[in-house]
């Protein structure tokens, strides 16, 4: 996150307004002409901006707003902290603003903001931009007991694979400090499902898919060799059952320039997969993610048929 991200725009609250110049008349004028847009009661920002900003911004710009504008110290938490620590916020709930009081007093909900009153520990807290914000091994714990298994699985699997701490360090800190936390009970599952292999979200979804469906758990990040040489790296294989499953998100062939060079480098490497191991490939989409219980018996014909046909 650079510091011109529209996340991080700036944010002006009415009393530095009043106190700059402006009055109810010009304040008024300037929202209705679009100059400025307010997130939040009482906070205003950039109209163009906001007008220009994702969803996820405007979130991140609504955290903000109800950061600065908190009678008491706290910090940006839960779900709120997930784009400041630059992780993916598939499938989480974003209509609330996520903050956890430093002053030990209980916790509360109002005007779309929800207070946690919560313990922190040495390390829990890093700076981002002048901004306290929950740091990622405990924001994953966190997310892990509001959010369901396969959205907590997304997130802890992010921070695993990009290296922010070791799957051993959350098991010990889930088990030293926060087994006993409300809803914690996923927790226990997403830890027992998570893998530092899985690269994407995408990917996290389809390892997901694999369990809940009681499918046989694949290899993810399976390499094959011609010899010595690495010449392909699978996001999943069963190589028992000699087949092997990529999930074909689009993403990746955007910024190409020319996505058909793109498509044809997949077919060259799936046909040398093929060749070396003599495996079938099975591709996984967006679309099929929707409909598991239906990609479930595609998956289960597809294996039968490779069986039959060996």
């Amino acid at each position: 996150m650079t510091p011109d991200d529209p996340m991080l725009t700036d944010i002006w609250l009415r009393r530095e307004l009043l106190a700059s110049g402006e009055n109810e008349k010009t304040l008024r004028r300037a929202l209705q002409a679009g100059l400025y847009r307010r997130p939040r009661t009482g906070a205003y920002v950039d109209g163009a901006v906001w007008d220009a900003a994702s969803a996820e911004a405007r979130y991140a710009i609504k955290v903000r707003a109800a950061y600065r504008q908190a009678k008491t110290e706290v910090v940006i938490s839960h779900a709120s902290a997930l784009l400041f620590n630059e992780a993916p916020s598939w499938g989480v709930d974003l209509s609330e603003v996520h903050l956890t009081r430093l002053d030990g007093k209980t916790g509360r909900r109002e005007a779309g903001i929800r207070q946690h009153c919560g313990r922190l520990a040495d390390g829990d807290v890093r700076d981002v931009h002048g901004l306290q914000v929950i740091a990622p091994l405990r924001n994953c714990l966190e997310v892990s007991t509001a959010a369901s298994v396969e959205v907590a699985l997304v997130v802890v699997n992010h921070f695993l694979h990009r290296g922010d701490f070791t799957l051993e360090e959350l098991r010990e800190r889930y088990a030293n400090r926060m087994d006993r936390w409300p809803h914690s009970l996923t927790t226990d599952l997403v830890l027992r499902l998570a893998n530092p292999l899985v690269e994407s979200v995408g990917e996290s979804r389809t390892s997901y898919f694999f369990w809940k469906q009681r499918l046989p758990t694949p290899v993810p990040q399976y390499e094959v060799y011609d010899g010595s040489v690495l010449v392909a790296r699978l996001d999943f294989a069963i190589p028992e059952l000699g087949v092997w499953f990529e999930f074909d998100g689009r993403i990746k062939y955007q910024g190409e320039v020319d996505p058909s060079d793109v498509v044809f480098r997949e077919k060259r490497r799936e046909d040398l997969v093929r060749e070396l191991t003599g495996w079938r490939c099975f591709r996984i989409t967006w679309k099929d993610l929707a409909d598991p219980r239906a990609l479930a018996e595609r998956i289960r014909a597809f294996i039968a048929r490779v069986l039959a046909s060996a």
